[in-house]
């Protein structure tokens, strides 16, 4: 058994993980401030004994034994990131510091959950690990890509200066059970949307790409990712190569649902990317042939009923 700490437990993404975890035979960790996480997400697990919830914000220092660290602390979606910019560099930068500063007190191996904004509007497609990306510093989405890759900076030059055991995957378009229904990402606002019948909002011409991937394939490329040797550090591209338009997305949700809900257009946001599709052949390489199982159509089938269930 290992005592594992989950930042942004209780969040999208931490929550399946603290229940794989839990049922892997760990003892898990669940942190979090509730800004976009929810206790709804991980009261079921409230039962376990070896499962704790701690409400804390990861700005602040905190003092925990830990065997392994998956930092997952940030929001994720364009509508929390920009609702507080400053606090998103802080929760990015400093969060880094704070559980690098545990990891290298406790010597345990660390995982940062990075994101594919690292590679901004990108010029490289599809995107592969060693591009280095093409960001506006001090445009809209800033706070978060570039809060994102400063704290990669920060996670490689503690593991070079330090010694931690680092971990670095850059998460794609993920989606599933658990997203909150008002996170403005595209899924989330296209599946509210089409069951509450009203119009699905594309933002510009429906042609810019996303590739999507469902949330059971994201939990199994981290788990593997954080038992690989320590002397693979990645970064590691873990997505669905598998790459959609937005009208495609809407069509194929539209017709999943069942709705009557038809389509309109509005402007497309400044820096918002126009492709997105991730290479993969490394995360195939390192994570015993790790590949995405789920695809989109069986992914919004579990997720719509998740929805249906909330809403």
């Amino acid at each position: 058994m290992k005592k594992i700490l989950v930042t942004g437990g209780a969040g999208f993404i931490g929550s399946h993980l603290c229940e794989r975890l839990l049922n892997e035979g760990n003892e898990v960790i669940c942190l979090d401030n509730y800004f976009t996480g929810t206790k709804r997400n991980v009261v079921h697990l409230l039962n376990n004994p070896y499962f704790e919830l701690i409400r804390h914000d990861v700005t602040t220092p905190f003092f925990i034994e830990a065997d392994e660290i998956y930092n997952l602390a940030c929001p994720a979606s364009p509508i929390h990131y920009q609702y507080n910019p400053i606090k998103t560099i802080k929760t990015s930068v400093m969060g880094a510091i704070n559980v690098l500063g545990l990891a290298k007190r406790t010597k345990a191996k660390i995982l940062q959950a990075s994101t594919s904004e690292i590679y901004g509007d990108p010029i490289v497609h599809p995107q592969v690990e060693d591009y280095w990306g093409n960001v506006n510093p001090i445009g809209l989405r800033s706070c978060y890509d570039e809060g994102k890759r400063c704290a990669e900076s920060l996670f490689m030059n503690y593991h070079k200066q330090n010694n931690v055991r680092i971990k670095i995957i850059r998460i794609f378009n993920t989606y599933g059970p658990n997203m909150h229904p008002n996170d403005g990402r595209v899924i989330s606002n296209f599946i509210v949307q089409a069951l509450n019948n009203k119009p699905l909002t594309i933002y510009g011409n429906g042609l810019q790409t996303r590739s999507f991937q469902y949330i059971d394939d994201l939990v199994e490329g981290m788990i593997r990712m954080m038992s690989t040797a320590d002397d693979i550090i990645g970064p590691v591209n873990i997505g669905n190569p598998n790459e959609f338009t937005m009208l495609e997305l809407a069509t194929k949700i539209i017709d999943v649902t069942g709705s009557g809900s038809k389509i309109e257009y509005f402007k497309l946001p400044d820096d918002d990317p126009v492709q997105r599709q991730p290479d993969i052949s490394l995360a195939k390489k390192i994570l015993h042939n790790w590949e995405p199982k789920i695809q989109l159509e069986e992914g919004l089938i579990k997720t719509i009923e998740y929805f249906k269930k909330i809403l």
